[in-house]
C-alpha cells in the first residue's frame, strides 16, 4: 500500500509500504475513506515530537471500513463504517477506568502516527479496536466524521472543559485554526457571554467570526491591552491557548482575570516562561492535556442531529495520493487552509 511516511525533521513522502496486518486478538485493519492533517503533524515535522521514530507512517484521525478484525473484537465487524479515534485505549488501565484514555498505561493513549504506523495511509491497524472506533450513522458525512477523531474532542475536553467555560464567562481563544474555531464553536455550548478569538491572520480571524467570535482581536495589535479594554479591565475568565509557540501561551497569561483558568490546548515544543513574579498572587488555574476522547459519542450524537456545522471547517479536499500536495497546502500560512480532508477515490 501507499502511505505517507516521516524520515526525520522535515522530511517525508508518500511511499510504498507493507499492507497492515492484525498482531493482537483486539486489533482491527480499516481501509481508510477519509483522512486529515493535524497541526500535531506538522509540530512533528518540524521535530518538536521527538519520540516519533523516522519510517512512522503519520497521521492519527480517519473514518473507513474494517476489512478485518480480531478474534476478540465485540463491537464492530468487517463491512463496517468506522471513525477511528486519535485516541487508543486498553480500557484496563487506571487511567482507562477513569476515562482518562489519553494517559493509558496498557498499550494505548496516542499512539497512531507517534508510537506504530498511522492512518495517513491507505490501510491502518486499530489496536484495542472496542474502545478505540466508533460506528458511523448512515447520515454523517466522511467530511464531518474525521473532524470528530481529534479536533472537536480536543477543543471541548482540553480547552472548554478544562477551562471550566461557564454561563457568561468571557472567554478569549488565542488561535484561529481549526482547535481554535473548534474551541469557539463548543464553548458556544455553555453560553459564554462573550467570545473574543485572537490571530494573526484577518482570513482567520474572520473564520471565527462565522463560527461564533463576538470580537476578533488582530495579535500584531497588543492584544493584552485591547482584550484589557474590551473586559473592564479585568481580563478573561477562561482563555485557551490554541497554537503552541511560546508568545500565545504567555499571552494567555497576561489576559486571564484574578480567578481565571489558562486552558492550553497548543503541542509545545519550545520552553514557554511561567511569569510566577505575577501569578502567584492572581489564583490562576493553568491546566495542560492530552484528548481522552471520552467525549467522542456523544459529540457523534450531536454531529449526526446536525448541531455541529464541523464539515464548514473544511476548506480543501485531496485525493489520498496527493499526501504530499495537501501538506504543502495546509503548512503554508497564505493558503487560507482551515482543514484538508484527503479522500480514497471512489470514497
Amino acid at each position: 500500500m501507499k502511505a505517507l511516511v516521516f524520515h526525520g525533521p522535515g522530511k517525508s513522502s508518500w511511499d510504498e509500504v507493507p499492507d497492515p496486518a492484525l498482531k493482537d486478538a483486539g486489533d482491527v485493519v480499516v481501509r481508510v475513506d477519509a483522512t486529515t492533517i493535524c497541526g500535531t503533524d506538522l509540530h512533528i515535522l518540524k521535530g518538536d515530537v521527538p519520540e516519533v521514530a523516522p519510517g512512522t507512517v503519520l497521521g492519527h484521525e480517519a473514518v473507513g471500513e474494517v476489512v478485518e478484525a480480531g478474534r476478540d473484537v465485540r463491537t464492530v465487524r468487517p463491512g463496517d463504517r468506522v471513525l477511528v479515534s486519535c485516541i487508543s485505549a486498553c480500557g484496563r488501565c487506571r487511567y482507562c477506568r477513569e476515562a482518562r484514555y489519553g494517559q493509558c498505561l496498557g498499550g494505548g493513549g496516542w499512539v497512531l502516527g507517534h508510537l506504530i504506523d498511522g492512518t495517513q495511509a491507505e490501510y491502518v491497524r486499530v489496536p484495542f479496536a472496542d474502545m478505540s472506533v466508533h460506528p458511523l450513522p448512515g447520515g454523517v458525512s466522511s467530511e464531518d466524521a474525521v473532524l470528530l477523531a481529534d479536533i472537536l474532542p480536543t477543543a471541548y475536553e482540553v480547552g472548554v472543559l478544562n477551562g471550566r467555560v461557564g454561563p457568561g464567562d468571557t472567554v478569549v481563544v488565542v488561535g484561529s485554526g481549526p482547535i481554535g474555531l473548534a474551541a469557539i464553536t463548543t464553548a458556544r455550548l455553555f453560553s459564554p457571554g462573550r467570545i473574543i478569538a485572537v490571530d494573526l491572520s484577518p482570513a482567520r480571524l474572520e473564520a471565527a467570526r462565522r463560527f461564533g467570535a463576538d470580537e476578533v482581536v488582530n495579535g500584531a495589535e497588543d492584544p493584552a491591552r485591547v482584550i484589557a479594554d474590551l473586559t473592564g479591565g479585568s481580563g478573561a475568565d477562561v482563555a485557551i491557548e490554541a497554537v503552541g509557540v511560546p508568545e500565545t501561551f504567555e499571552l494567555c497569561t497576561r489576559t486571564v482575570r484574578a480567578g481565571g483558568h489558562v486552558a492550553n490546548v497548543g503541542v509545545h515544543g519550545k520552553p514557554a516562561v511561567l511569569h510566577l513574579e505575577d501569578l502567584w498572587i492572581k489564583d490562576v488555574t493553568i491546566t495542560t492535556g492530552l484528548v481522552d476522547t471520552s467525549s467522542t459519542p456523544m459529540l457523534l450524537g450531536m454531529t449526526a442531529a446536525g448541531r455541529f456545522p464541523t464539515g464548514s471547517l473544511v476548506t480543501h479536499t485531496f485525493a489520498l495520493d496527493r499526501m504530499e500536495e495537501a501538506y504543502e497546502v495546509f503548512g503554508a500560512a497564505d493558503s487560507g487552509a482551515l482543514k484538508v480532508v484527503l479522500k480514497r477515490a471512489g470514497a
